[in-house]
């Protein structure tokens, strides 16, 4: 299941799924199904690449731990095999997110033009305020 593109696989072995009760409202059998799903990934211990893990880790994501363990809850449905899909579905989600690197911010400068402009404008505004004054005879 767990193969997202060419470059980046996750394997299942490194991701830790399991079954708990589901919140909210139930009806029947809601004290005898587990159909939510905690997805677990450890995230130094994976096979991701080094500057895709220190990305992840940079993260300021409440989902990830201090120890680097990646843990989300869906429980999106009430079917356990759809919330699995769905977590499996996120984990991927935030792996593209993290996966494209940011781009480098290049400072810009303001063009000669336009201060040129804007002190024209100033200059002509300051004129037509100052010609509003008391008149002198």
């Amino acid at each position: 299941m767990p193969n997202m593109s060419e470059q980046i696989e996750i394997k299942e072995s490194e991701v830790k799924l399991t079954a708990i009760k589901s919140q909210g409202a139930g009806g029947q059998h809601v004290n005898k199904v587990s159909s939510a799903i905690h997805l677990r990934f450890d995230i130094g211990a994976s096979s991701l690449p080094p500057a895709l893990k220190q990305r992840f880790l940079a993260s300021n994501d409440s989902r990830i731990s201090k120890e680097g363990i990646l843990v989300m809850k869906v429980q999106d449905t009430r079917s356990q095999d759809m919330n699995r899909m769905l977590a499996w579905s996120r984990l991927y989600e935030l792996i593209l997110v993290f996966g494209t690197e940011p781009k480098t911010r290049r400072a810009t400068k303001v063009k000669k033009s336009a201060i040129e402009k804007r002190l024209k404008e100033k200059k002509k505004r300051s004129m037509l305020k100052s010609s509003r004054g008391l008149v002198e005879e």
